[in-house]
């Protein structure tokens, strides 16, 4: 289980039950803002489950002229109306689960509103899923991408979809009742909203109880 006082965590778009597993079991989160944006990774996508298995949500950015941009100075391509598209693939994965219809007033403004940069709206993000859950938001922000402050735990590249975090014992979520259990089984570490619509007030004792191995 994590037992330092502080994390260093990457900015997420909807992050995994992981993600927050471990902000309500530490005392200070420190959020990376000078990193080099990396494809492929639940800073721009989640994991949602749908009717015939987990589906990716994917917010497109605009590409830089060079191999690397800064996260904080990242921004969000609307060439597409993504949007409106992954709302609808929202709505349909969850719009039967017991608390769809009692939170989808907070997360629905997302899918409607335009953010600039894609930090911006992650923190945004995270700001809104604290206070739905009830999980105190004491998020920093770093000052320095080499520093990682004293006696914090870096998991930066920790929690990430390309990591198979039970086979590598690194997460070990507890089973709650999804939309599709019955028909695919029970999937781990979703996206939060997969937690939240489903289990809703329920959410924070299933972060509480899920453990983060460090």
């Amino acid at each position: 289980m994590i037992s330092a006082k502080s994390i260093l965590l990457s900015a997420t778009y909807f992050g995994p039950i992981q993600y927050y597993s471990a902000i309500v079991k530490t005392e200070k989160v420190y959020i990376e803002q000078f990193e080099n944006f990396i494809k492929q990774t639940y800073r721009n996508r989640c994991v949602i489950m749908g009717g015939n298995g987990p589906v990716q949500l994917i917010v497109p950015v605009v590409k830089g002229r060079g191999p690397k941009t800064l996260i904080k100075d990242l921004q969000i391509s609307y060439d597409t109306d993504w949007q409106r598209n992954l709302w609808r693939t929202i709505f349909s994965a969850y719009s039967s689960s017991p608390f769809f219809e009692y939170y989808k007033d907070d997360i629905q403004p997302f899918f409607v509103t335009k953010h600039k940069f894609l930090f911006d709206f992650n923190l945004k993000i995270h700001e809104t899923i604290c206070g739905i859950i009830e999980i105190e938001n004491s998020a920093v922000l770093t000052e320095d991408f080499e520093k990682v402050p004293e006696g914090t735990v870096n998991l930066r590249e920790r929690i990430s979809p390309k990591i198979k975090t039970q086979s590598n014992n690194d997460f070990q979520p507890v089973k709650y009742t999804q939309v599709f259990s019955d028909k695919l089984g029970f999937v781990p570490n979703l996206s939060i909203l997969d937690l939240l619509f489903n289990e809703g007030p329920n959410s924070y004792p299933v972060l509480v109880m899920s453990g983060n191995i460090i």
